[in-house]
């Protein structure tokens, strides 16, 4: 069955699936390579939106598949990757007009993609009866790597202009889909968080969203990224758009290998470029976050054992958790205090600047868990909490030793929390979802 919507861009025709109206792989915007975003142009014959949108080229990633399982895999991939796909409550009905919740999928700016199967929003859509909104934008060395000198020829941040151009479009156009425009949720987990984040420091912000969920952002290593920046450019310096795609991306791990020698802040290399176009200085971004935070609610927060996740990918931590007797309790420890200090800690000073700059916010933790994972609370274990099904996670090492049953429990009442932020409702001064979820105002 379809169904045709006619928003202003020009008509769009859905489809019905199961309990979910789907539009999928509309274009909000062309871009040539190495170049900003141009805004797609309106169109007068119907679009037939029943294709998922192509993830922006990615090198592969498999010990993030393996936890993930085999709905990490990004399918198809095309550096014409500027869409953003709609899902619907299919009982809407005419005029209702239900929140929106646009989704920017992370993957440390390297990875993913809006319609990745574990980020699946159909059941957030059919239980919360809102419409959410899955964005896809230029990753890596095609969207997070610029000129730190600002040379126009290698513009930085260019898969963030990607997600502002999207969200203007869905503020102009979603209204058509039976979405409120004045209750727009910009969420995102991980580098999709960051960006978010890094979207609040511009001035058309509030015109945008009103609401932000903030998961597992990184924001412990955002600081003094510029050196980095500049030996990852210096180390694609000869690529221009004439390179061929496969010499490109063939060449994106190397490029890594080099952020490795900045410490932590190498373990998410790629990522937004301070005092470039559309950011302000590093200096000034607090500044330009305070002048929108009265405008933008935000939860915020991250998983109880974040870096459990990253602790194989550090040699020498990794030999060390390893060793008989004190492994456990090196690992514990080390787990503590990454995820303090990466995740806990600065998004906790987030949302504190946040509200004494008069904006409101909650700031949460995600503990739940499957029953003996070595991975426990890790990064990540909120998307089955959020997306997806039993057959989306079937084969994900994170959920190892859990049922469906627990995993979903667990999961219908974390999306209420969810919903209820989107809706505007108010979550009170704190809460509890016992073995789940904590929260409280800030």
């Amino acid at each position: 069955m379809i169904l045709d919507f006619t928003p202003p861009c020009g008509p769009i025709t859905a489809i019905v699936d199961n309990d979910v109206i789907r539009a999928r792989g509309i274009r909000y915007a062309t871009a040539a390579r190495f170049a900003a975003p141009v805004a797609a142009a309106d169109h007068t014959e119907p679009f037939l939106a029943d294709t998922p949108a192509p993830a922006s080229p990615q090198s592969p990633a498999p010990g993030l598949n393996e936890v993930l399982g085999a709905g990490a895999d990004p399918g198809v991939q095309d550096e014409d990757c500027q869409r953003l796909s709609i899902t619907m409550p299919l009982d809407l009905l005419p005029g209702e007009h239900v929140p929106v919740m646009v989704w920017i999928h992370g993957g440390s700016y390297l990875t993913g993609c809006g319609d990745i199967a574990v980020m699946d929003p159909r059941p957030l859509v059919a239980e919360q009866r809102v419409i959410v909104v899955t964005v896809t934008y230029r990753l890596g060395i095609l969207g997070f790597l610029g000129d730190p000198d600002g040379d126009p020829a290698r513009p930085a941040n260019l898969g963030l202009m990607d997600i502002v151009t999207a969200l203007r479009w869905v503020h102009r156009n979603i209204a058509a889909f039976g979405g409120d425009t004045g209750r727009i949720t910009a969420f995102g987990q991980s580098a999709g968080a960051d960006a978010i984040a890094h979207v609040m420091a511009l001035p058309e912000a509030p015109e945008l969203f009103s609401r932000a969920i903030l998961q597992s952002a990184p924001f412990g290593i955002r600081h003094q990224r510029q050196e980095m920046s500049r030996a990852l450019f210096e180390a694609t310096r000869e690529l221009t758009p004439e390179t061929p795609l496969d010499e490109l991306i063939t060449g994106q791990p190397a490029v890594v290998e080099v952020g490795r020698g900045f410490g932590l802040k190498g373990a998410m290399a790629f990522g937004c470029q301070y005092g470039l176009d559309p950011l302000p200085a590093e200096a000034d971004i607090e500044a330009a976050w305070d002048s929108t935070a009265p405008k933008i609610d935000v939860l915020v927060g991250n998983t109880a054992e974040e870096t459990r996740l990253f602790i194989s990918a550090i040699p020498k931590l990794a030999r060390a958790v390893a060793t008989p007797v004190v492994g456990p309790l090196l690992g514990r420890a080390a787990t503590n205090t990454l995820t303090r200090r990466v995740y806990g800690a600065e998004s906790r000073s987030f949302a504190r600047r946040h509200v004494a700059a008069g904006g409101r916010a909650h700031h949460y933790v995600i503990s739940w868990s499957a029953p003996g994972n070595p991975l426990g609370a890790a990064h990540t274990i909120d998307l089955p909490l959020l997306f997806g099904d039993e057959q989306t996670w079937a084969t994900a090492t994170l959920l190892t030793g859990a049922t469906w049953s627990e995993v979903e429990t667990a999961a219908r009442r974390v999306r209420r929390v969810w919903g209820a932020f989107a809706r505007g409702d108010d979550l009170g001064e704190d809460g509890e979802l016992p073995g789940i979820l904590r929260y409280a105002r800030v």
